[in-house]
């Protein structure tokens, strides 16, 4: 949405999101994760836990089933982004990509397919399915809650115009561009907390800003990295994925603040300073 909004080049957007995606993964993954371990420890979840010979339905499934079930939403939903790109808007075709690419209705296929093959076909008892099913819902339950809480926070801070506020402030400091754009969308983003309103708010506000400078789709792409960089650092309580590590996996505040946090912080700086590097030589 972003890259479309600023007419960036699609083809430099894949490929300059991998140059970002890879040291951002390692950075953010193994190399932060063997620090962090050292000092933070957190028992395994309460929901997940589970006493030796408990297993049901066999040993544990292959490695390859797993991914492919959690893929398999994935697959539709990019089957439906990429490929009603080249049909009739109009065609029965779009309108079945549309049905089965919706996440909703991918990640309902996921399920009911989950429930066949690790439930059904390894002769699990429908009862249980659906006891297992139901105690699934309590963590997400309260997940719920929390994330619908956080949303009615950013909502306020919205509605009540301190991003556009502060996008106004940032975009006569006469940064380069690239770092501009990074900072604007990190700074909405730790005050509303939604990535997706920070990107869009950023590009709102750099927008006026690029019409004279006529840049071409690469340099335009540069900036949507950044811009895409910025809107995941510093997640904090007003950004539902913070709540949502944070009780699905049985983490304190702090524990979340110095795990998911710093982790994101990670990944979006390493984004950010990707896309300037990338600037440089355009």
């Amino acid at each position: 949405m972003v890259a479309s909004q600023l007419n960036a080049d699609f083809g430099y957007m894949i490929v300059f999101g991998l140059l970002a995606s890879i040291p951002a993964m390692i950075l953010g993954g193994p190399l932060f994760a063997s620090l962090i371990a050292k000092k933070v420890h957190v028992e395994l979840p309460a929901h997940e836990q589970q006493e030796k010979g408990e297993r049901e339905g066999g040993p544990i499934p292959s490695f390859a089933l797993s991914i492919s079930i959690v893929i398999f939403p994935l697959l539709l939903i990019g089957l439906k982004t990429i490929v009603s790109r080249f049909i009739d808007e109009k065609s029965d075709l779009h309108n079945w990509l549309a049905l089965i690419g919706h996440p909703f209705t991918a990640i309902l296929l996921a399920c009911l397919i989950a429930f066949y093959v690790l439930g059904v076909r390894r002769n699990i008892p429908n009862d249980r399915i659906m006891e297992i099913c139901s105690s699934a819902l309590q963590p997400a339950g309260v997940i719920i809650l929390v994330t619908g809480a956080g949303g009615v926070f950013k909502q306020v801070l919205i509605d009540s115009g301190v991003g556009d506020a502060l996008g106004n402030i940032l975009a006569g400091s006469g940064l380069p561009i690239v770092i501009l754009a990074f900072i604007l969308s990190a700074s909405v983003r730790v005050i509303q907390g939604s990535a997706t309103v920070a990107m869009l708010t950023a590009c709102g506000l750099i927008i006026p800003i690029l019409e004279p400078l006529n840049l071409g789709g690469a340099q335009l792409a540069a900036i949507t990295i950044a811009i895409g960089g910025g809107s995941i650092v510093l997640s904090h309580v007003n950004d539902s994925g913070f709540w949502l590590a944070n009780r699905f996996l049985g983490l304190s505040e702090k524990q979340t603040l110095q795990t998911w946090t710093v982790m994101e912080t990670i990944i979006g700086t390493t984004g950010g300073i990707v896309a300037v590097i990338i600037s440089a030589f355009l």
